[in-house]
């Protein structure tokens, strides 16, 4: 009997010891020295071009949520330590990621490969609009250069170059490819963005927009910027008194009747100005600052663009 129970004690210990052994290495990642590359992505649109482009060979971490606001969004703990371990970080920068972008300076210091799309994007400068805007952003580089989808096709171009570069043990020839897919699919993009802006008669071709946010669409596609109700390139300024009085001028001159608001914001600064014109104004919903979840109109950064294309070519055709 006592050498059938010390058997027994030594099933249990070497079972226990098995056990160990498996979850310390699940917990550390250790499964044969296979631990994947990983890229992190501060926002969401960013994220989604770059896992176009990685495809299987990288996991890739996105840190903005879907409908955030890259603004205002910040860093969990976890979060921040993703980036310091990462093998690239791609980010929008010119101020994009407000509350993001000391953790990505952090993890530059500590020699990870960092890669700033919109600095690479040919910025413009920001176009505050015929009813004005703060001075402090006059000349100000403007950090929403995927409204236009040809700077999108160059920044994911260098993306592709940075994947190579920096992230070992990827496949060049599997990233290529696809990041060569995918750009046929944001040149298809762009034509047919093209073809459904020009329905829009030269007349009605002016954009007031919740804050300062197309102004790439509008160099690339032709329209004027007349103004936004937050005369600003962040969703964290607010409008004065004046500020609105003069955007109100501004769109009766042009007999602008149509306001675009970032559908994950709040209208209510529009359905301000709609009361300081007389109730008279559509108020038309865009995806611009954030990707949604999945189903709900804009989970990717191609559906995005076509679902605002639509938008924007309805409310300003309408009678």
């Amino acid at each position: 009997m006592s050498v059938r129970v010390g058997a027994a004690r030594v099933r249990a210990l070497l079972l226990s010891l098995v056990t160990f052994f498996v979850v310390a290495g699940t917990a550390t990642g250790c499964s044969g020295g296979d631990e994947r590359p990983r890229v992190v992505v501060t926002t969401n649109i960013l994220g989604d071009i770059t896992r176009e482009i990685v495809g299987d060979e990288a996991d890739v971490s996105v840190l903005m949520k879907p409908n955030a606001d890259p603004h205002s969004f910040g860093l969990s703990a976890v979060q921040a330590a993703e980036l310091e371990n990462a093998d690239l970080v791609v980010y929008n920068g010119l101020g994009l990621e407000e509350n993001v972008l000391r953790h990505v300076e952090a993890a530059r210091a500590s020699g990870v490969a960092t890669f700033a799309a919109g600095e690479a994007a040919d910025p413009l400068a920001f176009h505050t609009g015929e009813g004005g805007g703060p001075d402090d952003e006059a000349g100000e580089p403007d950090p929403h250069f995927w409204t236009d989808p040809d700077r999108v096709r160059k920044a994911a171009g260098l993306i592709t170059d940075q994947v190579v570069e920096h992230v070992d043990g990827v496949n060049e020839k599997a990233v290529r490819d696809n990041a060569a897919h995918y750009d046929g699919q944001l040149a298809d993009l762009t034509t047919w963005m093209e073809k459904s802006f020009a329905t829009i008669p030269e007349g009605r071709r002016a954009l007031v927009t919740n804050h300062h946010v197309f102004g790439y669409l509008a160099d690339r596609f032709g329209f004027r910027v007349i103004g936004a109700v937050v005369p600003s390139g962040t969703t964290l300024a607010s409008p004065s008194s004046s500020d609105l009085r003069s955007l109100t001028r501004a769109m009766e001159q042009a007999e602008v009747r149509t306001v675009f608001a970032d559908s994950s914001q709040p209208t209510r600064l529009a359905e301000v100005l709609r009361q300081e014109m007389g109730g008279d104004v559509d108020v038309v919903p865009l995806y611009s600052e954030s990707l949604t979840e999945k189903g709900e109109g804009a989970d990717t950064y191609l559906r995005m663009m076509r679902a605002n294309t639509s938008a924007m070519t309805e409310g300003l055709t309408r009678d």
